[in-house]
């Protein structure tokens, strides 16, 4: 495409958000009926049971079910995907990550079902490299997240009363296979780690770089397991990245970069926005007050807010700019 062509596609595009969003907010605002949200709501729980049902029936213990072969995805034995794959540590990611979606949709004999053979199956003691953010929040926030419901049910409803706190102490057991990630010159942590040997490889001692979203998305779940566990070591962890992720803020406007030197602290893209790389560091500063109450957080939030509203918020639009702006 021509660069003249370029300009005009990119001219025309910008011309139909604006058109788009004065249409939006010059309509009459309608509400759905209570049949549409009924309707709506059904379908979604269709969706989740044609793609649950299907992994249960076809790829279980499976991290993923591969959707044209209708096989599960191993880690090691299926065609490697690349960094995508670092999610996958051959420890049923989709259903420990389901657990708390079939609480919601009010399905406690499978959830019941679902936890069983979490607690019999699944083991992280593996030789792989797995994404400490995705492990984080699906893995232990999954399990977490599971504990927690399943106590409730046990005191309102007395059911499931087999269960032992089984999901806790595999969620400790997660947690202190992550806690090596965390041995930085900064305290943020390393972007992979080995579920069994922690950093004691030369693919991730040299690994240095991280994203903000990686670095800053650790505080909710590893409070959460120093609460549950009285083990303060994951949430003073967790509090320490999240302080050195601050003091790497610009401090002319408040913004943060993208990626950033574990050991060094510097900025290796000095890019900022609200997308990908980014994003789930502002959502957990704004979480980490709700959950914990501390006003630092809160704090950093609205600076952060501020900033994005000055430098990044451009009439309908969020535009990455450098954060040294």
């Amino acid at each position: 495409m021509l660069f003249s062509e370029s300009v005009l596609f990119i001219c025309i595009f910008v011309s139909t958000l604006l058109v788009s969003f004065q249409i939006c907010v010059c309509e009459d605002v309608k509400h759905m009926t209570k049949e549409e949200r009924v309707l709506l709501r059904e379908e979604a729980r269709d969706m989740f049971y044609h793609a649950y049902n299907a992994y249960m029936e076809n790829a279980y213990p499976a991290d993923e079910l591969m959707p044209l072969s209708c096989a599960g995805r191993y880690r090691g034995v299926s065609p490697n995907r690349g960094d995508i794959d670092d999610s996958m540590g051959n420890f049923s990611l989709t259903l420990i990550d389901t657990l708390d979606t079939l609480v919601v949709l009010g399905d406690l004999a499978e959830f019941a079902h679902a936890v069983k053979l979490v607690i019999k199956d699944v083991c992280f003691d593996n030789d792989i490299v797995v994404s400490v953010f995705e492990t984080n929040i699906r893995v232990l926030g999954g399990l977490l997240s599971a504990h927690i419901l399943t106590d409730y049910l046990q005191q309102r409803d007395g059911i499931m009363p087999w269960y032992k706190g089984e999901l806790l102490s595999m969620a400790k057991d997660v947690g202190y296979r992550l806690l090596p990630a965390f041995n930085t010159t900064t305290g943020i942590p390393y972007a992979r780690v080995n579920l069994k040997h922690g950093i004691k490889s030369d693919r991730l001692e040299y690994a240095r770089e991280t994203c903000t979203a990686c670095a800053g998305s650790m505080i909710l779940e590893m409070a959460a397991l120093s609460r549950l566990t009285g083990e303060r070591e994951f949430e003073e962890r967790a509090h320490k990245a999240m302080d050195a992720l601050w003091k790497m803020r610009h401090r002319g406007s408040d913004l943060m970069g993208t990626v950033l030197n574990v050991h060094s602290g510097d900025w290796v893209r000095r890019d900022s926005g609200v997308g990908a790389g980014i994003d789930s560091y502002y959502e957990y500063c704004l979480k980490a007050y709700i959950l914990l109450g501390d006003n630092k957080y809160l704090n950093r939030f609205n600076r952060h807010y501020n900033a994005v509203m000055k430098y990044i918020s451009q009439g309908p639009l969020l535009l990455d700019v450098h954060m040294h702006r």
